[in-house]
């Protein structure tokens, strides 16, 4: 019967289950009032009629801690334990009919100064208990005195809703731990999300950069290349020319050693008739000066590097709107824009104009050279 007694004693008011009793989802017991009790500790805002809580709301176990989450019913919404009720009323029956009334004289303390007297009443004006002796001859004759049992109940039940007061400040308490905690691991998450955006935003960007930077370079190849095939070409002619008129010395050189006049005059004329038609010939071409200048492609970015400089984070949400109206508007209004000075969000960078081919010399821009 004793270890029955201890499995049926509320965890809140210490005594046996007072009926109705409820039991809360983890499986634990309550008396009904007593879960009432945590409840609006728990939920003090929350609307009661009658000092009971008539809309849903959530309080723990005062045994397990397990969050107990109720209706708009309350705790009358929670179900009722009817087979601890009759473990309850079977438990009374068999103790009041197996065990004579308690006595507690054993138990019950004696006052100190009158060593044969119980302590049965309670001083109110000194808050202590005492003996009846005390109240008529004693130090508390002129103190106000009340029951021992009506001071014990009143006691006993603001204890109880100290307790329950506790429990649910506690509980919003823990409450609290558990929204921090939360924080917590939202700043962290929020941290790695926002660090993986920057990152991707300066890869992007890095991208552009050397796309444009190839682009840039390919633009200069073209040119290049364009130049050294039209020098290649011309020196060829040169080369060709000075062999030509190498081997036509060397006839004449032949032919002035040629001691027969006759053979002399033979091969004379074919030769004159040689140097007169080379000497006809149009000149060949010459490069203009500064042909071999590549200075038009060169490039400032003082423009770009001061905005790569200025890359920060957005203040609001309207400044990043106004600033893409503004990217927006600009680009409408701008002819192509130089090679150069492309803008600082990679994203808007204009796309390269294709390599313009270069002119030939023309006989107007040509310089005439002396073919001997």
């Amino acid at each position: 019967m004793d270890s029955l007694e201890k499995q049926l004693i509320c965890p809140i008011c210490l005594e046996i289950f007072t009926k109705p009793v409820v039991i809360l989802p983890c499986q634990h017991n309550l008396c009904r009032k007593c879960a009432n009790d945590i409840f609006q500790a728990s939920n003090p805002y929350l609307p009661t009629r009658g000092g009971t809580v008539t809309s849903g709301g959530r309080f723990r176990c005062p045994s397990c801690r397990h969050e107990v989450v109720l209706d708009r019913h309350g705790v009358y919404g929670l179900q009722r334990n009817l087979l601890v009720e009759n473990i309850i009323d079977m438990y009374k029956q068999e103790s009041t009919s197996s065990k004579p009334a308690p006595q507690r004289t054993d138990d019950q303390p004696m006052c100190e100064v009158h060593e044969d007297e119980k302590i049965n009443i309670y001083c109110v004006t000194c808050a202590v208990p005492t003996c009846s002796m005390c109240k008529v001859f004693g130090a508390h004759k002129d103190c106000e005195v009340a029951p021992l049992e009506s001071v014990y109940q009143t006691q006993k039940t603001e204890l109880s809703d100290g307790i329950a007061m506790m429990v649910g400040n506690n509980d919003r308490i823990q409450g609290i731990i558990s929204q921090l905690e939360e924080t917590c691991r939202a700043i962290e998450e929020n941290g790695r999300r926002q660090k993986s955006q920057v990152c991707e935003k300066f890869d992007h960007l890095y991208t552009l950069l050397v796309e444009r930077k190839r682009e840039m370079g390919l633009k200069v190849t073209a040119e290049q290349e364009e130049k050294l095939n039209y020098i290649r070409g011309l020196k060829r002619k040169y080369e060709d020319h000075l062999e030509s008129m190498t081997k036509m010395v060397e006839s004449g050189i032949q032919t002035m050693d040629e001691p027969e006049m006759a053979l002399f005059l033979q091969s004379a004329k074919p030769l004159l008739r040689k140097i007169d038609e080379a000497s006809k010939e149009s000149p060949l071409e010459k490069v203009e000066r500064g042909y071999e200048n590549m200075d038009h492609y060169t490039v400032n970015f003082k423009k770009e590097r001061r905005a790569l400089l200025s890359i920060d984070f957005i203040k609001d949400e309207e400044e990043e709107e106004e600033e893409g109206d503004g990217i927006g508007a600009e680009e409408e209004g701008h002819t192509e824009p130089n090679v150069a000075s492309g803008g600082a969000d990679g994203e808007d960078l204009p796309p390269l104009l294709a390599p313009t081919p270069l002119p030939q010399p023309t006989p107007s821009t040509l310089k005439p050279t002396s073919s001997s």
